[in-house]
């Protein structure tokens, strides 16, 4: 069949190698990071978790762009990954972190299906894939040290899911863009509500990412998500009691 004028011809977008920063970030994990890389371009595209047009830029714009969160983030801590979607950032951070406990939390049925995939085929034991929406969490989700969150929302519509299911002076960190000070500003009242007590925007993955990746850090103090959110807690758990229902999302640290 002839092709007509102004149609292109429809073809797979090629994933590119590693690059060398990759090789520096991912050390040791980067064959499975490899793996991950192949399953976003194939699968993760014909199921709609990412564009094709991503794909040639899948390893600056999103691996290496997310695993540098590895560099706020403190040891031995558990994490939830907010509107996980195809892992990013939870997956790359999971890949070279093997000492934390990571929960993706994801409300769409596609993407745990996808999550849950990758999560066996990688062997990520120390990965948990939970559906269902953060605002729907509380007395379900153990509350964690650190919530990741990339691409989800404005600040102060992510602050209040997430910020919730941190435990006592936990910290919420937020990949965002060039208008992450004006989204702080913007959102001051809202984070001051929620129980945060100080919030830095910060740029991380110098010599890994250009340009560096940005990235909000909300620190709550002994209220997540303020008073508000603390007799929903409270009322949640007695649920959950009464329920017989235990707490996912990992085994509690002190």
């Amino acid at each position: 069949m002839t092709q007509q004028s102004g149609e292109p011809p429809e073809q797979q977008a090629e994933l590119p190698p590693a690059p060398e920063a990759a090789h520096k970030a991912f050390g040791d994990s980067l064959p499975a990071v490899e793996r991950y890389a192949e399953l976003l371009a194939d699968a993760g595209v014909r199921r709609g978790l990412l564009g094709p047009r991503e794909v040639p830029r899948l390893w600056e714009r999103h691996l290496l762009n997310c695993v540098v969160l590895s560099e706020v983030v403190p040891e031995g801590v558990t994490v939830c990954d907010v509107g996980s979607g195809a892992g990013l950032p939870g997956i790359p951070l999971a890949l070279v972190r093997p000492d934390l406990e990571i929960t993706l939390l994801e409300p769409l049925l596609r993407r745990t299906t996808f999550l849950q995939e990758v999560v066996e085929l990688l062997g990520l034991d120390h990965v948990t894939v939970l559906r269902g929406r953060a605002e729907e969490m509380l007395g379900t989700l153990t509350p964690v040290h650190v919530v990741t969150a990339r691409a989800v929302a404005p600040l102060d519509r992510l602050a209040g899911w997430g910020v919730p299911l941190l435990r006592p002076y936990g910290e919420m960190v937020a990949l965002k863009g060039d208008t992450a000070e004006d989204e702080v500003r913007a959102a001051r009242d809202a984070l001051h509500k929620l129980g945060v007590v100080e919030t830095t925007v910060e740029q991380i993955g110098r010599g890994v990412v250009d340009p560096p990746s940005t990235v909000v850090r909300a620190r709550v103090g002994e209220s997540p998500g303020g008073v508000r959110f603390a007799a929903r807690r409270v009322k949640a758990e007695k649920a959950a009691r009464a329920n017989g229902r235990s707490a996912r999302g990992g085994r509690r640290r002190r």
